[in-house]
């Protein structure tokens, strides 16, 4: 089978097209033909090795020290079932699927337990679509709802909203009854309101870092925040929820433990089959809808890569791996 692999930690250049051997399919494995594939900035993150503050020594730990343990790339799929072990019961051949693994997802096949994060996709959702979901939309959910409780009518800002997590945050927080304020460019800002968003911001406009007590959660999922205006954002009673972990985000987090006033809060979106079937029913609930910014063929996967890294795109950043037909939704 062909999959894009890299061997050692650095730019879009270490990423390459490869034959691997196909998978071995264990008794409680899943043997999937992956249609499509996003490349997302945690994936960016395993290919430079470029783990944040006190999470670098034991990241590279986990993933390899000078160079990804796991050499076939990709972390979310969506596709068809191929193959089942004798002792699956939650799938058959046929089945359309999407989910999340620690690697390898940038591959034509791929192998995944059956008690994994493996889930049948939206019914009637192409696979670049379903495949948007899990990253972009997983970590949207797990925050907004797990992490800061968000509740209707609270007031919620998302920073970074027109990113591959800020789009689905919008939305989601919308679903919610939350009043939505999104930050991004002029460009952006009809598009976020049809998503859902109440208000738009220009993050060049320096007026909204003087607003006071205005919001009871903010969002930000690209740290733009850390060290700064956060704090005065919030309400008395607010929350602070970054995805990126540094010394200041640590500190704030433990002075709020005894000191009144807003929180910060920081956290690891584990992909889970419950989560999926979540995203999956909000998804055929209409509360959340795909964005796609580009797709790549699999060959091209080197400049997907340098895509994301601009950190200039709008929504989610695709790999077609397999046919892009429709995938039949199971039932």
């Amino acid at each position: 089978m062909k999959a894009m692999i890299q061997t050692r930690y650095g730019g879009p250049e270490r990423v390459s097209l490869a034959d691997r051997p196909r998978p071995a399919v264990g008794p409680r494995d899943v043997l999937v033909a992956v249609q499509a594939s996003p490349v997302t900035a945690g994936d960016r993150r395993l290919s430079t090795g470029d783990y944040p503050c006190i999470t670098w020594l034991p990241g590279r730990i986990a993933t390899g020290l000078t160079g990804p343990r796991a050499p076939v790339s990709g972390t979310v799929f969506a596709g068809t079932v191929v193959e089942v072990g004798p002792a699956v019961r939650r799938f058959v051949p046929g089945d359309a699927v999407f989910g999340q693994v620690m690697s390898g997802a940038h591959a034509e096949l791929l192998c995944v337990p059956e008690d994994g994060a493996v889930a049948r996709a939206p019914a009637g959702w192409e696979p670049h679509e379903a495949a948007a979901l899990p990253y972009g939309a997983g970590t949207a959910h797990h925050f907004l709802s797990g992490v800061g409780g968000l509740a209707a009518g609270e007031r919620v800002l998302v920073i970074g909203a027109a990113g591959g997590v800020g789009l689905y945050a919008v939305q989601l927080a919308a679903s919610l009854g939350a009043e939505v304020t999104a930050l991004a460019r002029p460009a952006d800002h009809a598009s976020l309101r049809g998503l859902g968003a109440h208000r738009t911001l220009e993050p060049r406009d320096g007026a909204w870092r003087e607003e006071r007590a205005r919001y009871d959660l903010v969002f930000d999922p690209v740290g733009a925040l850390d060290g700064g205006p956060w704090r005065r954002l919030l309400a008395p009673q607010g929350r602070y929820l970054s995805l990126i972990l540094s010394m200041r985000l640590l500190l704030a987090m433990a002075l709020g433990r005894i000191l009144p006033g807003p929180r910060a809060h920081t956290g690891v979106a584990l992909a889970s089959a419950e989560r999926l079937d979540a995203l999956r029913a909000l998804a055929e609930a209409g509360a959340v809808r795909p964005v796609i910014d580009r797709v790549f063929p699999i060959d091209a996967a080197a400049e997907a890569h340098r895509h994301v890294a601009t950190g200039q795109g709008r929504g989610t950043v695709m790999l077609q791996v397999g046919a892009p037909s429709r995938l039949r939704a199971a039932g």
